[in-house]
């Protein structure tokens, strides 16, 4: 139960960082001009992997250990659900908004940002879907 426990937490934590940076922090890069960009974004890319990084490993590990050795009681098949949406934020991450923020790193571009923007929506999609599953999987635990 404590690795559910802790996997609940990590995922729940995702989701709403998640939505908080989508709608409000991503949409506001638009707002910090040119001359400050380059700069913010380093702070922001720095910044960001330390408050990210700890969670999403834990949300990861936690969803696998889950498949290998469910709680008594719940869905191992729900378990892996929730271990593919865990796995999609993983790799929509590396595959398409940390090109993104690599590309953003060299300055503002308007195209790069909405491109951002729009490809957030696929990590909080998983990210929200991912903390339904986990809530399932707490309600057949107990």
């Amino acid at each position: 139960m404590t690795v559910l426990l802790a996997c609940a937490a990590a995922t729940w934590f995702m989701v709403g960082l998640h939505w908080f940076v989508q709608v409000v922090h991503y949409p506001l890069f638009a707002q910090v001009g040119e001359e400050r960009f380059t700069a913010f974004h380093a702070e922001h890319s720095s910044r960001t992997t330390l408050v990210v990084l700890p969670p999403m490993a834990v949300e990861l590990a936690t969803s696998l250990w889950l498949v290998v050795a469910p709680v008594a009681g719940t869905s191992r098949a729900l378990a892996g659900v929730g271990l593919a949406l865990a796995v999609l934020t993983w790799l929509s991450t590396g595959l398409l908004q940390v090109p993104r923020h690599a590309e953003l790193g060299a300055g503002f571009d308007p195209v790069v940002h909405g491109r951002l923007v729009r490809s957030s929506w696929v990590r909080t999609a998983a990210w929200t879907a991912h903390g339904a599953v986990v809530a399932v999987l707490l309600a057949q635990a107990v």
